[in-house]
């Protein structure tokens, strides 16, 4: 599709599942889009593009990749897919690269990503919700198999040039006024679904499906509830627990042929982002005196399966 004079370019920094399928989404719009990754998902997209296996369509688009952060430098746009894990390192490097009203926005898991962005590097990054079942299933392939839309926050210039953006290139972006709710509210069906998938080899229809596995789920949604009721956070639509693992099963439901990006991680061998997702929860229970066994145990049990501490 050929690219569109007024679209602002865009930077995709740590290009995968999440970053290949939205990069991918714009790029196909016609937006003039860097996908900055690792070689061999680099290489594959210069040799052959970014194939998008999805829902709906299979498309191959042409796209610019390069392995270099440097590839960032000028973008209007920078979507920030890193891992959690390479959140501060990351952040720091693109700090000479921006341009001085560039938007960088943190699409990835966990609830604290704007703070650790910031504390890194000083940079003033959007927090950003990523709803989308995605794998990189071959080198430049993504394949997509549920939802894929965003949640930005709160009503500001910077939100609104984003949903535009998104919004034209098809990709469903609301703003929120409770962000950090709408984190939080990620962050429920993350803990509960994720560590069960990585550790049970497991996709989410699987987990769906087991009565066992779902008393598992249910613990880990109360836990999450309490502690955001101790930190004053309000999930939004979330105050009844029964409501919460009412969403927890709709979310395994759509996305009932995907294993969590966490199951991914441990498939791989690649170190996962369980310090952000029930890692997190068990330490702000610890801090705000709320008991968080079962969340600890499956940080616990990640940490052991990967060979952390």
């Amino acid at each position: 599709m050929t690219t569109r004079t007024d679209w602002p370019k865009v930077a995709v920094v740590g290009a995968g599942a999440v970053g290949g399928y939205f990069g991918g989404m714009l790029a196909r719009a016609g937006v003039p889009v860097v996908m900055i990754g690792r070689p061999v998902f680099v290489d594959a997209v210069k040799n052959a593009g970014i194939t998008l296996d999805t829902l709906k369509f299979n498309e191959t688009v042409r796209v610019e990749a390069s392995t270099d952060i440097e590839a960032a430098r000028g973008a209007d746009i920078v979507l920030f897919c890193v891992k959690t894990t390479d959140t501060a390192e990351t952040s720091r490097s693109l700090v000479p690269l921006l341009a001085p009203d560039a938007i960088v926005v943190a699409m990835q898991n966990g609830v604290d990503n704007v703070e650790r962005i910031r504390e890194a590097s000083g940079i003033d990054a959007l927090g950003c919700v990523v709803y989308v079942a995605a794998s990189v299933p071959q080198p430049g392939t993504v394949k997509h198999v549920g939802r894929g839309d965003l949640v930005v926050g709160p009503r500001n210039e910077r939100t609104k040039r984003l949903v535009t953006l998104f919004e034209r290139a098809g990709i469903p972006c609301r703003i929120s006024d409770n962000l950090e709710g709408e984190l939080w509210t990620k962050l429920v069906w993350n803990c509960a679904l994720n560590a069960v998938s990585g550790l049970g080899r497991a996709k989410y229809g699987q987990i769906a499906a087991s009565a066992d596995a779902w008393k598992v789920v249910e613990d880990v949604v109360y836990e999450v509830l309490a502690v955001a009721r101790a930190a004053n956070i309000h999930p939004p639509g979330l105050e009844d627990p029964k409501v919460a693992l009412a969403g927890a099963l709709k979310i395994a439901q759509q996305m009932s042929e995907a294993f969590s990006s966490t199951g991914q991680d441990m498939q791989r061998g690649k170190r996962t982002e369980i310090d952000s997702l029930n890692g997190y929860i068990a330490g702000r229970g610890d801090e705000l005196g709320v008991p968080t066994p079962v969340n600890h145990a499956l940080y616990a049990l990640v940490k052991l399966a990967e060979g952390g501490s």
